[in-house]
């Protein structure tokens, strides 16, 4: 009681062997347990092409869930939520591109957890190596959002998501306090980097999606939570990588999740 289990994946969308990844996820998510998930290049299609992958993924997982979308180009793409617990209410906002092309958002959902509401927040930065400033940009925003929508006086947030960005970029810096962006600081504990093992890849050669990119190893998906706070709530407990082993032989996408156990009573 009073400990919640978080995970955060991307499941890249329908490339690959969709089919077979399915089972994978399913697979995965179910032997896990958590309580919320946060998904990440998630879509949905028209009607007439019926794919809805936050519901094929939460189908008997017990499992209710709220979708946001970035983009919506003959189909939607963007972000999911996952909760054992009712979804009270969500919202989804655009996140800045900058001079790129690529639309980014994050999605806010209001989770009536046992504990109290907790709210809950998942995003995906922009992807280029080389698009740290726009990575920049979004994090402020990202911010912005969670103060309003999270005073100090409620539950510490969580915020979730692949931020295409390594712990000791600005960035991510940023989020861990250790560095301020636009004249402004936070601090959001990286469960992970404070209670996780080893470095804790995420986007790994080892992962045979993955590897036909030759991208360096690194991790780059987060469970982050603004804890703790006053009443010891938001506290990272423990934190390991996840979803990075085959079903059947088909590696569930070409990332890895991340899996963490956050203290939310007093």
């Amino acid at each position: 009681m009073g400990t919640v289990r978080v995970v955060t994946f991307n499941i890249w969308n329908r490339s690959g062997p969709w089919e077979e990844r399915l089972v994978a996820i399913r697979k995965s998510l179910g032997d896990l347990g958590a309580d919320i998930v946060g998904l990440q290049e998630v879509i949905t299609t028209p009607d007439g092409d019926r794919l809805d992958q936050a519901a094929s993924i939460a189908d008997g997982l017990g499992y209710v869930f709220a979708f946001g979308a970035s983009h919506v180009s003959g189909y939607s793409f963007g972000n999911a939520v996952l909760s054992r617990w009712p979804i009270v209410q969500s919202q989804v906002f655009a996140l800045p591109g900058l001079d790129t092309e690529e639309r980014r958002s994050l999605l806010f959902a209001e989770i009536d957890a046992p504990v109290g509401r907790i709210p809950f927040f998942v995003t995906h930065l922009s992807w280029r190596l080389d698009e740290g400033y726009v990575r920049e940009a979004q994090v402020q925003a990202v911010v912005e959002h969670v103060a309003r929508l999270a005073p100090r006086t409620g539950m510490p947030p969580i915020l979730v998501g692949d931020f295409n960005a390594e712990p000791d970029s600005d960035e991510v810096r940023f989020l861990r306090g250790l560095k301020s962006l636009g004249g402004k600081s936070v601090y959001f504990a990286d469960c992970f980097g404070i209670v996780g093992e080893g470095r804790g890849p995420t986007f790994s050669k080892t992962n045979p999606f993955a590897a036909p990119l030759r991208e360096p190893e690194r991790r780059i998906d987060y469970v982050f939570v603004r804890g703790p706070d006053e009443r010891q709530r938001g506290e990272p407990l423990a934190a390991r990588v996840c979803c990075d082993a085959p079903v059947n032989g088909v590696f569930p996408s070409d990332h890895f999740g991340v899996l963490a156990e956050i203290k939310m009573n007093e």
